[in-house]
């Protein structure tokens, strides 16, 4: 079949689409499917469905689009449908939502610009995530890259063989969490006892404390990388206060049996963080959202 390239466009697609989907009575919403492609895909990653789905005829294939601040899936049946038959699977239709909606999480629909390659492997990467979460095989998270994608790269678009990398390391990246969590013992599902904010205690230590602790590792979280956290001999976590010479106690780390993951940070929520034997510490959707390292 012929190689049709993903686009996604702004201005003049996004206000001809949107009036034509508007008008088209070949417009429908992913409702009128046996699957509920959309909602299955963000329940994988943790997310309400905030996306909207739309088949259209206006686009040859697939895009991501946002008009009026609202985020929007459109797709071709007729092209999903032929990918689906080259790649003798339905996980390749499945594959193109998945990739388009990456490039809305990833925040590429909110900058000018069309396609350019580094975009387009974080799409790639993201689909291949999604689709083992989904309970998808490699081969076929990378089935619909395999049949649209050009052998070689464009000044848009990676060529095949790199664009099926980068759905292999998300779809790797997905299946050592699903191995860690399986080989992990489930968290307590006991709710949070709240108390009377004015009454609760708070659990922190004198900076200054003659007990025998010592730091192991510093945790750097990206989204903020002024606080400081410290992994103690007890392996508990700590967030220092130097104005007020105290350490918080915030989580702590627990073994696993996970050759990847060895250890797990659990915080007072029983959130889990996945900490990597280089140090990287993951969330629960694969995003690296801190670092472990060496205190000197």
């Amino acid at each position: 079949m012929t190689h049709l390239r993903f686009f996604r466009r702004f201005a003049g697609l996004v206000l001809a689409g949107w009036f034509c989907i508007a008008n088209s009575s070949q417009a429908q919403s992913s409702s009128s499917g046996q699957r509920d492609i959309l909602r299955e895909i963000t329940e994988v990653v943790g997310l309400k469905p905030r996306f909207q789905l739309r088949a259209t005829s206006q686009v040859q294939n697939a895009a991501a689009v946002v008009y009026d601040g609202q985020r929007f899936l459109l797709y071709n049946p007729q092209f999903v449908a032929a990918v689906n038959r080259a790649g003798h699977t339905d996980w390749a239709g499945i594959s193109i939502l998945a990739h388009e909606m990456g490039h809305h999480l990833n925040g590429h629909t909110l900058r000018p610009g069309g396609s350019n390659p580094a975009d387009e492997l974080e799409a790639d990467e993201f689909s291949g995530f999604v689709l083992r979460k989904m309970g998808a095989s490699m081969a076929q998270a990378q089935a619909g890259m395999a049949v649209v994608s050009d052998d070689e790269a464009s000044p848009t678009h990676p060529g095949r063989r790199t664009r099926l990398t980068a759905i292999s390391d998300g779809w790797l990246r997905a299946n050592q969490q699903i191995i860690a969590s399986n080989r992990v013992s489930a968290p307590s599902a006991t709710p949070a006892v709240l108390a009377n904010r004015a009454t609760a205690p708070v659990r922190t230590v004198a900076a200054t404390t003659s007990s025998p602790v010592s730091v192991l590792g510093k945790i750097t979280f990206r989204d903020n990388p002024g606080e400081d956290y410290y992994v103690t001999n007890a392996l508990s976590v700590v967030r220092l206060d130097h104005d007020d010479r105290t350490a918080e106690v915030v989580g702590r780390l627990t073994r696993s049996e996970s050759p990847t993951y060895p250890y797990v940070l659990v915080d007072g929520r029983q959130r889990r963080l996945y900490v990597s034997r280089s140090g990287s510490i993951f969330d629960t959707s694969g995003r690296q959202v801190a670092l472990l390292s060496d205190p000197s």
